[in-house]
């Protein structure tokens, strides 16, 4: 989970204690939405915490996946879309979900307790990016002899480095900053930039960013990263994240994506998202069409 995303991760905030202290101000927001008027800073418009420079999932030109989701849920409920945009660093949560200024994150990783998580709408992995022909397009474990003596562009910090360290690859890998000011810096370009150059000879990345900025570049390969034996699993499920308190938006979000997930699987796999199902294989266009 790279640059934004994994962000998230590092934030150790107290959500709860926030809601608590702007009680208060939801208490005092009356509609004709019925109970979700106790919850949401505004009942009629669809307030999205986002960050304004954060490709693949959003910026402030609408352009990102959790961009298109949040007008497919506007769409939906019959709401106007607004944002708050914040920089997905330390405070992010606190200054825009905690602070009520906004209503839902479109992306949370589950088990994040920072926020409280509605149901997963994906599932994906980190993945590593190869070029056609380079015989690396195959790979799909860190521990694949055929990346020994390769140098693996792997973004400092994230989960699939300590599988690099533990497969003997570190030797030769080419590190890339986490933490960057996304206004000049983005470390997955800068990875594919040097795969497509031949600077390195493969990248790992997130599964989003992975497939997008390859579909980006092109001839290069995506493959998930889903046999991991040692060191941390890779996969993992995205959910969004709602304030503890929010129980009724919780429910009502958890609903549309039960009700919309094949068109969520659309927008994601158009922005090349490797899906997995719960058995880790690949959700092809077919299946991921189909709604559970």
């Amino acid at each position: 989970m790279e640059a934004g995303r994994h962000r998230r991760w590092l934030v150790s905030l107290c959500v709860m204690a926030a809601s608590c202290a702007i009680g208060g101000v939801a208490r005092a927001q009356t509609s004709d939405g019925g109970d979700l008027s106790f919850e949401l800073v505004d009942p009629k418009v669809l307030r999205v915490c986002a960050d304004p420079r954060n490709m693949p999932f959003s910026n402030e030109k609408g352009e990102g996946i959790e961009n298109k989701l949040a007008e497919l849920f506007a769409d939906k409920l019959g709401k106007k879309l607004d944002y708050v945009f914040f920089p997905q660093a330390t405070g992010f949560v606190r200054m825009t979900l905690g602070a009520h200024r906004c209503d839902v994150i479109m992306g949370f990783p589950q088990g994040d307790d920072i926020v409280q998580g509605t149901n997963p709408y994906y599932r994906t992995t980190y993945a590593l990016v190869a070029k056609e022909g380079s015989g690396l397009e195959d790979v799909d474990t860190l521990e694949d002899p055929r990346l020994k003596g390769k140098h693996v562009g792997i973004i400092a910090g994230t989960p699939p480095a300590t599988n690099m360290a533990i497969a003997g690859l570190m030797s030769d890998a080419k590190p890339y900053p986490l933490m960057i000011d996304t206004r000049y810096d983005n470390s997955a370009q800068a990875m594919i930039d040097d795969l497509t150059s031949g600077k390195i000879d493969a990248g790992v990345l997130w599964g989003p960013m992975a497939g997008y900025y390859a579909k980006k570049a092109g001839s290069l390969h995506v493959t998930p990263l889903v046999k991991e034996s040692s060191g941390p699993k890779l996969v993992y499920r995205i959910g969004m994240g709602v304030r503890a308190a929010d129980q009724n938006w919780k429910r009502q979000l958890n609903k549309l994506i039960q009700e919309n997930q094949g068109e969520i699987n659309k927008i994601l796999l158009d922005f090349g998202v490797p899906l997995l199902d719960e058995n880790d294989r690949p959700l092809g266009v077919e299946a991921a069409k189909k709604t559970p």
